[in-house]
């Protein structure tokens, strides 16, 4: 094998691993992890830095296709890296299936404390619908949930 070769192949192959690296995708263990990280931040800077946090998209719990997102117990959005979510009412919304998943959200959430939802949501990193499941906990009046896409 020339110099020349071994190197492209080099190239090549630190190209295709980044390019994985790119692309990956959240598990829903890793999106529980987020919430579980996301309340210790709500209880240590209180309710209004942290839905600052969360709603920053260049923020620290906002990665690829990896988010917090916060729903008041009416099912109302109070915090979201897309700013123009935030203040909607979802207890109407629906997903890509017409399932009104905020609504399931809010009663386990006063039932439960915490589970976990499935709906579509557009993905932020492909821009495509895709099946997401999506946990979920109750602290104080509101709902802290991150999820991971489904591939």
């Amino acid at each position: 094998m020339t110099k020349k070769i071994a190197i492209s192949l080099i190239v090549l192959s630190c190209f295709l691993i980044g390019a994985t690296m790119a692309v990956a995708l959240t598990t829903p263990d890793e999106a529980k992890a987020w919430v579980k990280k996301a309340i210790e931040y709500y209880k240590a800077n209180g309710k209004d830095k942290a839905l600052a946090e969360f709603s920053n998209p260049k923020g620290q719990f906002c990665k690829e296709d990896c988010y917090i997102y916060v729903l008041d117990m009416n099912g109302k959005m109070l915090a979201h890296p897309k700013s123009d979510l935030v203040g909607q009412d979802f207890m109407t919304k629906k997903d890509a299936d017409g399932k009104t998943f905020a609504q399931d959200m809010v009663k386990m959430a006063k039932e439960k404390g915490s589970g976990w939802v499935d709906y579509k949501w557009e993905n932020p990193t492909t821009k495509v619908v895709e099946p997401k499941t999506v946990y979920f906990e109750k602290v104080e009046d509101v709902i802290i949930a991150s999820g991971a896409y489904k591939k």
